[in-house]
């Protein structure tokens, strides 16, 4: 088995709560919003959007596959972590076994955050998994809560 990830980091002058709140708990009715050249629906099919809920995805073509089904295997609304695996959909069964997420938004001293994101896959050994598909990924979660933070920063009073 190789395993395979990517490590991204950017720095938000919006706070960690707000991005927080528009980004992951409330992204299922904000992201399809903001990106619907990308994004066209986030459907919780199982649970109540928290801890052990099962969210769908679905894209556009402009996304080389149709839709993610992800569980939630943390959400921590006081520390700003967010940690989900991939069920179904994406590269998943075709180019690697497994993917596991984390986002953490740390609060900076000026107001703003800092947004980590990891991403972790594990492939066949004679996977065809390589770096450009890591790249579409890891640029599709930047793309996204880049929009959030726009859309945060055009509407202060939004998300509190």
């Amino acid at each position: 088995m190789v395993v395979k990830g990517f490590s991204q980091d950017f720095v938000s002058p919006v706070s960690a709560s707000r991005m927080f709140k528009a980004g992951i708990v409330d992204a299922h009715n904000l992201v399809p919003k903001l990106i619907p050249g990308v994004v066209t629906g986030m459907t919780i099919l199982q649970g109540d959007g928290a801890l052990g809920s099962v969210k769908r995805t679905d894209f556009t073509d402009v996304i080389p596959f149709s839709y993610v089904t992800d569980r939630i295997d943390e959400q921590d609304e006081e520390k700003f972590v967010y940690k989900y695996t991939m069920l179904e959909g994406g590269f998943l069964g075709k180019k690697y076994d497994a993917a596991n997420y984390e986002v953490r938004f740390e609060p900076t001293g000026d107001g703003g955050s800092v947004c980590k994101m990891t991403g972790r896959y594990s492939a066949h050994h004679d996977s065809s998994f390589t770096e450009e598909d890591i790249e579409i990924g890891k640029q599709g979660l930047m793309g996204m809560y880049k929009a959030v933070e726009a859309y945060l920063r055009q509407n202060p009073d939004a998300y509190i």
